[in-house]
C-alpha cells in the first residue's frame, strides 16, 4: 500500500470510526501528516485523492473540511464508470437507469410530500405550456425533466438509491435531447407519461407509479435507437448547458 493510501484510508477510517463528522475541520497539516505517519508531502497527495472522491473539502487559506458527506456527492465518481460503459451503446445506461427510477417511483409513492408533489405539478404545469409551442425551448423542457424526475428520487427515502439515480442523470442528457428534437411528438408524450406518473404518486399507489415509470422509460430507451453514436456539435453543447 502506498503512502497516499495509507491517508485515504486513515482519513476514512477516522471517520467511521466517529474522530471526524461532517463539517469538522481537519488538523493542521503538520499534526496529521504526524498522526498518521506520513510525510506532509504524502499527506498533500492523499487530501487531493479525498477531495476527488467527495470526502474533503480544501478550502486554500482556511483549511481542510469534512464535506457533509452526503450519498450524491460520494457518489459523483462513479459518473466516469457511466460514460466509459456508455461510449458504446447508450441504451445501456438507460436500462439501468430505467432499473433504478423505477423503484424510486415505487419508493416515492407512500414517502413523497404534499409539498413534492406540488412542486412537481408545478413543473409540469410549466411543461404543458411550453408543449406544442413553436419555436419551442427544447433545452427548458429537458431541465423540468430532469427536475420532476430528481423529486422523485430524493422522496424515496434511500440516499443511496438517489445517490445513484443523480450519478445516471446528466449522463442521459443527450439521450433526451436527441428525442425531444428529433422524435414528432415526443414532448408530448414524455409530459402526458408524467402526468401518468404523478397521478400515481398522488393516489400513493406504488405498483401503479412503478409501472407508470417503466412504460414513460421503456419508450426513452426505444426511441434511443435512432441515437447516432458520433451526435453533432449542436446537440452535445446544448446537453453540456
Amino acid at each position: 500500500m502506498s503512502r497516499t493510501d495509507e491517508v485515504v484510508n486513515g482519513i476514512k477510517r477516522m471517520i467511521l470510526e466517529g474522530s471526524f463528522k461532517p463539517g469538522d475541520r481537519l488538523p493542521v497539516e503538520k499534526d496529521l501528516a504526524e498522526s498518521l505517519g506520513v510525510s506532509r508531502g504524502s499527506l498533500r497527495e492523499g487530501m487531493s485523492a479525498l477531495s476527488i472522491l467527495g470526502i474533503v473539502n480544501i478550502r486554500q487559506g482556511d483549511g481542510t473540511y469534512v464535506t457533509n458527506l452526503d450519498a450524491p456527492q460520494l457518489l459523483a465518481p462513479m459518473g466516469f464508470v457511466v460514460d466509459f460503459q456508455g461510449q458504446g451503446d447508450p441504451r445501456h445506461i438507460h436500462t439501468v437507469r430505467r432499473l433504478l427510477e423505477c423503484e424510486a417511483a415505487r419508493l416515492a409513492a407512500t414517502r413523497i410530500t404534499d409539498e413534492a408533489l406540488a412542486q412537481a405539478g408545478a413543473l409540469l404545469d410549466e411543461a404543458a405550456q411550453m408543449v406544442g409551442q413553436s419555436p419551442q425551448d427544447h433545452e427548458r423542457i429537458i431541465e423540468i425533466d430532469i427536475a420532476f424526475h430528481r423529486i422523485i428520487a430524493v422522496h424515496a427515502g434511500n440516499p443511496v438509491l438517489g445517490g445513484l439515480i443523480e450519478a445516471f442523470a446528466g449522463r442521459t442528457v443527450r439521450g433526451r435531447l436527441w428525442r425531444s428534437l428529433h422524435e414528432e411528438g415526443a414532448d408530448r408524450r414524455t409530459h402526458d407519461e408524467h402526468v401518468a406518473i404523478l397521478k400515481a404518486l398522488v393516489a400513493r399507489d406504488p405498483e401503479r407509479a412503478r409501472t407508470r415509470m417503466a412504460n414513460h422509460l421503456i419508450g426513452v430507451e426505444e426511441s434511443l435507437q435512432g441515437l447516432p453514436d458520433d451526435g453533432d456539435a449542436s446537440l452535445d453543447t446544448a446537453a453540456r448547458s
